[in-house]
């Protein structure tokens, strides 16, 4: 494609088809799209496999080198200091293992005494409202898979608490997600495609798992898309590097128009742009107590994509990504990457765990949970055009204290006292929220 000398040199991926929307021929499309991008991959002078290949001798040496390091008795996980990302003293060397895991502990992130009032105050929200006589079950069959055989759920779905809206809107919140915000590039291609210093407060749940509780955990996937991370446009550009078989070109950091790309809605994805998902602990967590666990290697994401294509997937198969399912990883496709996964480290009340958006996740399954495992879901969502449209829908939601439109409509804060109100918002919640 031919430029000024002023304009970036971008993919010309106009002879892909897309669908902006869900095709009403879904096999169809799947298939049309799959010989689509061959075809293309096959211009570059490389087979499809050939491709494949170059990045799976990558992950080779990326998970002998996680096995060696859990060998060594040594965390996978990189560990940073609340104190030195509030000092600007985070060292190379932690920057270059953030890069190269995707994932990290941030150690004190909030004092363990306010992580702790908050957890004591979530309980007094909920239990003078009445939550527990008028739960009427789980209404996301996926976190339902969870399958904890306690009275209780372990999943709260509330969003509007206090406790939740102060850690979100904190000062120190503020500066973990600018500072991983930062991690990414969010301007190429000459384009700005978000501000890393302004978060949109994305709503989500409170998990809660008491002692004693057996729970099944949940598979390996990913959360930030399905099959419109092949069949729409944008991300047809955000992959580009991939579909012209130029898999060192892939930067799983660049931003360049995943924020603005168009999403098939569904209950289990995420309308936003998450950098980094990530929860604040309430409460000690050993790593052994059915905790998080990633496949920490962020460019593992262009062989999940790539991996679609080979000769042993059905012409209309995705290797089982569907809409309105999570982005499954199993052993019948992806059984390379399995020996990865790695677990989070101990943590404390007040401590923070990040994941890259598209990194490979699980929650391992535990029995007879020994202590609390009780968690505030707070990502990093800097504002970008996909962010801005859709806290618009936060905002009339937090007013109404009815369920975030990524959730189930079950909308039980809606007459709760004590909920977080507009009057309660600081300048950083303000901002985040869109509300002048």
């Amino acid at each position: 494609m031919t430029t000024t000398s002023d304009q970036p040199v971008i993919s010309d991926l106009s002879g892909l088809p897309h669908w902006e929307t869900i095709p009403e021929d879904l096999p169809g499309a799947i298939a049309e799209v799959k010989r689509a991008i061959r075809a293309r991959i096959e211009a570059s002078g490389r087979s499809v496999a050939e491709v494949a290949a170059e990045i799976e001798d990558f992950l080779r040496g990326e998970i002998a080198d996680i096995e060696a390091t859990r060998t060594r008795g040594e965390d996978v996980w990189p560990v940073i200091e609340y104190a030195d990302i509030e000092a600007g003293t985070v060292s190379e060397q932690q920057l270059a293992a953030l890069a190269r895991r995707g994932c990290a502990v941030i150690r004190g992130h909030f004092p363990r005494e306010q992580a702790e009032a908050w957890d004591r105050a979530a309980v007094d929200y909920v239990d003078s409202n009445r939550f527990f006589e008028t739960y009427r079950g789980p209404a996301d069959d996926f976190f339902a898979s969870l399958g904890s055989e306690m009275s209780k759920p372990e999943i709260y779905p509330i969003y509007w608490s206090p406790s939740q809206m102060e850690a979100r809107q904190h000062p120190r919140m503020a500066t973990v997600q600018s500072f991983l915000n930062a991690r990414w590039t969010h301007e190429s291609e000459g384009r700005t495609w978000f501000d890393p210093d302004r978060d949109t407060l994305y709503p989500d749940r409170l998990r809660r798992r008491p002692p004693g509780t057996d729970s099944g955990g949940l598979g390996t996937h990913l959360d930030p898309g399905t099959l419109d991370l092949w069949m729409t446009e944008g991300y047809q550009q955000h992959f580009r590097h991939l579909w012209d078989g130029d898999v060192a070109a892939y930067d799983p950091w660049d931003a360049a128009y995943r924020t603005e790309a168009a999403q098939y809605p569904g209950s289990t994805m995420c309308s936003a742009f998450r950098t980094f998902q990530g929860w604040t602990a309430l409460s000690e967590m050993r790593n052994d107590q059915g905790v998080l666990h990633t496949v920490p290697i962020p460019k593992a994401m262009a062989y999940l994509m790539l991996r679609p294509l080979l000769d042993d997937v059905e012409d209309t198969d995705m290797c089982g990504v569907a809409i309105n399912r999570t982005f499954p990883v199993n052993s019948r496709f992806h059984e390379l990457l399995l020996p990865a996964v790695s677990s989070i480290p101990d943590v404390v009340p007040g401590d923070s765990v990040w994941w890259h958006c598209d990194m490979i996740h699980s929650v391992a399954p535990v029995k007879d949970q020994q202590g609390w495992g009780n968690v505030m879901y707070i990502p990093a969502a800097p504002w970008c055009a996909k962010n801005e449209a859709y806290v618009a829908t936060v905002r009339e939601a937090f007013r109404a204290g009815r369920s975030p439109a990524d959730f189930p409509e079950e909308d039980y804060e809606a007459d709760w006292t004590g909920r977080f109100t507009e009057a309660d918002l600081n300048d950083i919640g303000r901002r985040g929220l869109g509300i002048a």
